[in-house]
């Protein structure tokens, strides 16, 4: 029976177990409490970028080329129009079920050690101690991993924040042969479709928008091209969803409590980012506890941030504007050079500084097309 812990983090997802795994890299002991049993589902697209594979790779991290599927690049659509780009030389993205990923990391924080109490509901935090219901367990550092309606950032008088509007997203395979190693974005009217293959006989689809009625199958018409695809296609899972938005938090820290994931802020799922940055949120946190201060965390955590989120206000600005969407295809399609140039910005191989040149060759596209 555990009684206390160097690190004690509050909600066993994908970003619990990073920084479990990367606070046992630094030699801590370390604690993982859930309330849930494994494997744990969460609707979304299933898809890393790149970076998320970097940041798995330093976590120690591997997934097996037989349990995901490879991806290439990006492909946009909207209304008969189409342009791809393919990720920087040497990068390529994966598409895994979210259940597998879970599975895959569990296995990596037990094998290195790590106490997971599955089945556990952490009930309160109090200086230096996290309660389970009558037992009490003491951590010098306490993380808050427990999603977007984070108790733990309620307990620790972190929920001072900023919010831009709520979009609501669902998710559901479909048994079909995947038809590219393309991540699709098909793009309707406020409203966007993501397409990914995760096996040789599945496909991942998920929806967004701003209306919380809009579900699945009544949106994929808004999407001609992806519901000719699907149509007559067996559902291979349940629909899920859940909510998506741009929430940067004032503070991620406070004395020996620090956040992480969604708990610690979010970007807008359009990003397909959110998991990449919270792996890469864990090597930071991990660094700060070997430190013995979690004083440079707030700085890290919100340099991380800034790239998923300044992409994130760019797509939803095409969201807004079908017009501009158009046009901005037209322009992808006649430079695909500035498509790339903008995906190896998203995927972090190239410097935000280049945003202002591309921007430029952009808008003189937008102009002109």
């Amino acid at each position: 029976m555990v009684n206390s812990t160097d690190v004690f983090v509050i909600g066993g997802g994908p970003a619990g177990l990073a920084a479990a795994i990367a606070a046992r890299q630094q030699g801590f002991r370390v604690v993982v409490a859930d309330g849930a049993k494994p494997p744990i589902d969460k609707a979304c697209g299933e898809a890393l970028m790149p970076d998320a594979i970097t940041a798995l790779a330093r976590l120690g991290v591997a997934v097996p080329a037989a349990e995901a599927c490879l991806l290439r690049g990006v492909r946009f659509l909207s209304s008969g129009l189409s342009a791809e780009a393919v990720f920087p030389s040497g990068c390529c993205g994966l598409a895994i079920r979210r259940t597998t990923l879970h599975r895959i990391m569990t296995e990596r924080a037990a094998g290195l050690g790590v106490d997971l109490l599955w089945q556990s509901v952490v009930t309160g935090i109090s200086g230096e101690e996290v309660q389970l219901g009558k037992r009490a367990i003491r951590a010098r550092w306490i993380v808050g991993a427990d999603g977007v309606n984070s108790r733990v950032r309620r307990w620790a008088n972190l929920d001072a924040h900023s919010r831009t509007d709520l979009r609501y997203a669902y998710r559901r395979h479909y048994r079909v042969p995947p038809w590219t190693d393309r991540m699709e974005i098909y793009w309707g009217e406020r409203s966007q479709g993501y397409v990914t293959a995760v096996s040789d006989e599945q496909v991942c689809v998920a929806v967004a928008s701003h209306d919380a009625e809009l579900r699945l199958e009544e949106s994929l018409p808004a999407f001609p091209e992806l519901n000719a695809r699907l149509r007559g296609a067996e559902a291979a899972s349940a629909e899920r969803g859940s909510v998506s938005a741009n929430r940067r938090l004032k503070r991620v820290w406070r004395g020996n409590a620090a956040l992480i994931g969604d708990a610690s802020g979010t970007v807008d799922a359009i990003t397909v980012e959110g998991l990449g940055l919270s792996f890469s949120q864990a090597v930071v946190l991990a660094t700060c506890l070997r430190s013995g201060s979690l004083a440079g965390y707030q700085a890290a955590h919100r340099r991380l941030a800034l790239r998923p989120l300044l992409m994130a206000r760019l797509m939803l600005t095409l969201d807004n504007f079908p017009g501009i969407q158009q046009r901005t295809l037209q322009v992808f399609r006649k430079r695909p050079e500035v498509f790339r140039r903008l995906l190896a910005l998203h995927v972090g191989t190239l410097s935000p500084f280049h945003l202002a040149l591309d921007g430029l060759t952009l808008g003189w596209g937008l102009l002109t097309a």
